[in-house]
């Protein structure tokens, strides 16, 4: 098959969205390192990561309003160039003030790619279901190369250079970018950006049924994505008793099963269904948290790790469902929009998941999660079996 351009959009979105990610799942595998050094508690670590991931999806509706202004490759390498920066930045961090500090610019900066690389891929792809598969598959990729390199780097020469590679990934991918990847006309040039962030327009959006649903939905699950993104490697090593080492490890294992997987989970919801999807992913991270939880040995450990790997591939399979009902107007701001609302509030699955470990442990805070997708898992069914239309 000839290679189109549009096949290199596709790959140079998913490598920036790698890179966007690269830097903030650096994070995580040294966490307990960054602990020991600040003599700060699991909550405050996670307070850390909550404010990096609201600052990831509050950029979303605005990013999603510059694209329309400027063009959406000026953002993208905003976002990839930040992420070098902010990387960077935490490396150097002398003092905890100033690692929270680096976290939300980190979170901010990087939160300008998602929507705004979504809105480029939809103007390409009929097929979106697939599309934002692939490049979802960005994340989990990163989350392959990320954890084992820094809980390697870390263990040997501490976390800040385990964190520093955030910029090491993200600079070559930023000079590709801006190499092969060509200017795209705005949308909406010469409106009025104060216009976008009238209220009125922003509520009758959420308000929609079609949206609303979807977007409870996403923060349940999103709450779960987020709190395992933070504290996976570390529920490894504080309930299951691992290594650092072999933490990192299964962590970048979860990330592999998830960019195999996203593009199966995006290619069924285009073809069964949005629903179904969503609910065999809901089904499959309760199984593969439970045992995780409750079953010892290394293969419930693998069992596990492949369940939720894939039940946690969750976005592209309900992440289209608000394309489905946007139009093509509404797709650059509304679609960040909506990433805005429900990943703002599920990102404090950071700082709720820390919480309740150091109050009642990881088995019982890991329990709270599966409940949660439990949950999901019911609305859809409820939704599905009462044909409510939501």
């Amino acid at each position: 098959m000839r290679w189109r351009y549009r096949e290199t959009v596709l790959t140079l979105c998913t490598l920036a969205f790698f890179a966007t990610m690269v830097g903030r799942l650096a994070i995580s595998p040294v966490v307990p390192l960054i602990i020991d050094e600040f003599t700060v508690s699991n909550t405050v670590v996670g307070i850390a990561l909550t404010g990096m991931w609201m600052a990831y999806f509050a950029a979303q509706f605005p990013s999603g309003i510059l694209a329309d202004r400027f063009g959406e490759r000026p953002i993208i390498l905003i976002a990839v160039g930040g992420t070098a920066i902010a990387s960077v930045f935490l490396a150097i961090a002398p003092v905890f003030a100033l690692f929270l500090f680096g976290t939300l610019v980190l979170g901010g900066v990087a939160g300008l790619h998602y929507s705004v690389a979504t809105t480029l891929l939809s103007r390409t792809y009929d097929d979106i279901g697939t599309a934002i598969g692939v490049h979802n598959s960005g994340g989990p990729l990163a989350g392959l190369v990320a954890p084992p390199i820094a809980a390697w780097i870390g263990v040997r020469y501490g976390w800040r250079p385990a964190v520093a590679i955030g910029a090491a990934m993200a600079v070559p991918i930023f000079v590709l970018f801006v190499w092969r990847v060509r200017p795209t006309e705005p949308r909406r040039p010469d409106q009025a950006m104060a216009e976008r962030f009238e209220l009125e327009p922003l509520v009758e959006l959420l308000s929609r049924p079609e949206i609303a649903f979807p977007v409870c939905l996403s923060i349940g699950a999103a709450f779960v994505w987020q709190a395992t993104s933070s504290f996976f490697p570390t529920f490894l090593v504080e309930h299951r008793g691992h290594s650092t080492e072999l933490a990192g490890v299964v962590f970048a294992s979860y990330f592999v099963v998830q960019a195999i997987t996203q593009v199966g989970v995006g290619a069924v919801s285009d073809r069964i269904g949005r629903d179904f999807a969503t609910a065999g992913c809901m089904v499959l991270s309760v199984i593969g948290i439970a045992l995780l939880i409750a079953v010892p040995g290394p293969v419930s450990l693998v069992v596990a790790v492949l369940l939720v790997g894939t039940g946690l591939g969750w976005g592209a399979a309900l992440l289209p469902r608000f394309m489905d009902v946007l139009t093509d107007a509404e797709r650059g701001a509304g679609f960040g929009l909506v990433r805005t609302v429900y990943g703002f509030i599920g990102a404090l699955g950071s700082v709720g998941t820390g919480l309740l470990a150091d109050l009642f442990g990881w088995g019982v805070a890991f329990a709270i999660l599966g409940a949660i997708l439990a949950g999901v898992f019911v609305a859809i069914v409820v939704n599905w079996a009462l044909s409510l239309g939501y």
